[in-house]
Parts: C-alpha cells; structure tokens; sequence
C-alpha cells in the first residue's frame, strides 16, 4: 500500500494556468482521507509552496513540503524543519561572478523576496510571479545575499544557459548540485541536494521505505526522485528522459494526470474511465519500459 504521494507543482500538480483543478482536488483528499500523505517537492522556495500546502488542506490533514529541491524539508502541521542545508558562504561571490562571465541572470531569495540586479528579467518575473513574491532590486548581489541561502538561480535562453550548466558543473560539479529544473532555469544547490536524497531524508524519519511512495513529475529536477521512487511517475508533458525513466505515464497536467494516478494507484477505483485512460497510455508505458530495459542490459 502507498502512503505517501510526492507531487512536484509546476506541470505537475498544477494544469497551465497554474490552478490545480476540482478533479485533482477531490481526488488528493479521498487519498488524504485514506491516511496517505502528500509531500509538495518543487525547486520553489519555501514561501511559494505554502499557499499550495494551505488549498490542498495540509492544516487539517498534515503533509510535507520539500522546497528548494530538497534543500529544505518541513512538517507542515508543526512547523518543524526536518532537514534544511545552505550553499557554502564562499560561492556566493563566485556564482555571481561566472553569471556576469557568462551573461546571465543570478538570484536568489530572503525571506519574503527574490533578490536579484535585473529585475526586468523576463525569466526571472517568471519566478517571482509563479511564487507570488515580489522582486526586490539590489545594487550588490554580493552584499544583498549575507545570510544563510539554499540555493542560487542563473536564468538564460535554453540553448545558452544548457552550454553555461556544463561549465559550471565541470568547476563546481565535487562541491555542488547543478541542474535546470526547466531548460530556462539553472539551480545551483548544496551537493547532495535533489528531491531523491531528500526524500530518503524523510522517508528515513517517517519509517517508511521508498517502496510505499509514488512520486510524481514533468521536469528535469524530478527525474531522480522517479528513479527513486517505488512507483515513478511521469506527466505525458514531461521531458522526454523523465518519461523514459518512470515506471508509468500518466495524462498532462491539463488532463488530470494527478487524479488518474490517484484513482489507479491509491483508490483502486474500476471505472469504465479508468480503461479508457488504459488503452490511450498503453503504448507510452510499453515504450517507457522498454528503454528502462534496454538500458538496464546495455550497462550490465
């Protein structure tokens, strides 16, 4: 039996108008009425997860938030953090420095704003708008960003910031975790921060295994916790190695591919729409296993 459900938001949880719809609602609170936990992981900071724990309604139900990919991880009904880890004080001026190197956009946050120099930034208005938080413009990155912090954001055009993620990861890859949660955002993280390590870290203090979890994603920062999981799950809108890489497909996040796994996975439901979504996702799944096993065989 499953009992925790991992669910990242953006793409996932949420459809693209970033509501979650009344199908996936009612579905999330027969499991929660279950006794099945929900663990809110995204690469959003902590206070841009919040609002999401409140609607889903975590104050009477209990459930975890995993923010910053992990880098940070609370009880939502106690307050109580869990698990929390900073970027070392040092990088702070380096990371700044290599975005100036190469053109990009840096930020990073305090405790109720993105901190940031360029504020016109359209990636960078994209964050603050998806985490309801306002942008605070710094003259100094450096002297702005004194306090403790999980993590640092560079934001550029896809193609350049994937050649940027390569060069940062051949200086820093032994002293951090670098990767793009979307191909327009670069997170820069402690090392050995990603939502599957954390997750361990909370499953480690609930007493459960990874066997009695199911995590669900779209984006390149969930594909280790879809690896990890023991029912991995990828949104038909998911990139396209996160798909490769999950035990099961569901519908996008505008077809309530959330409640589908719900109802399948933790309710159990038998329903005539339950077939159908069956038959439409039959040969994604076949696909999708069919890689995990030829990869398996080509690194034996």
């Amino acid at each position: 039996m499953y009992k925790l459900l991992v669910l990242d938001i953006d793409g996932t949880l949420t459809d693209s108008a970033k509501k979650i719809s009344r199908t996936t609602k009612r579905a999330l609170r027969r499991a929660q009425n279950k006794g099945v936990k929900i663990v809110l992981a995204s690469g959003r900071p902590t206070p841009g997860i919040v609002p999401v724990a409140e609607e889903l309604g975590f104050a009477e139900h209990g459930g975890y938030i995993l923010s910053f990919n992990g880098g940070k991880i609370i009880d939502y009904k106690t307050g109580k953090t869990i698990f929390e880890s900073v970027l070392p004080g040092e990088m702070i001026p380096m990371l700044y420095e290599d975005s100036q190197a190469n053109n990009v956009s840096i930020i990073s946050y305090d405790a109720t704003s993105v901190l940031t120099e360029t504020p016109d930034d359209v990636y960078i208005i994209k964050e603050a708008k998806l985490n309801k938080m306002p942008i605070t413009k710094v003259e100094s990155f450096i002297e702005a960003v004194q306090h403790p912090v999980t993590k640092c954001l560079m934001t550029g055009d896809a193609e350049h910031l994937a050649e940027v993620e390569q060069r940062e990861k051949s200086k820093y890859g032994e002293k951090l975790s670098i990767y793009r949660s979307e191909p327009y955002f670069l997170e820069i993280m402690p090392k050995g921060i990603d939502k599957a390590q954390s997750l361990q870290r909370l499953l480690d203090h609930l007493g459960l295994t990874k066997n009695e979890m199911i995590a669900c994603g779209d984006g390149f920062n969930d594909l280790s916790m879809i690896k990890f999981a023991g029912l991995g799950v990828a949104m038909s809108n998911a990139q396209k190695i996160v798909k490769r890489n999950a035990d099961y497909i569901t519908f996008t996040n505008d077809e309530n591919g959330v409640a589908h796994v719900v109802d399948r996975y933790i309710l159990g439901k038998k329903k005539q729409r339950q077939l159908e979504w069956k038959k439409n996702l039959r040969l994604s799944n076949i696909t999708a296993k069919l890689y995990k096993y030829t990869h398996r065989l080509q690194h034996k």
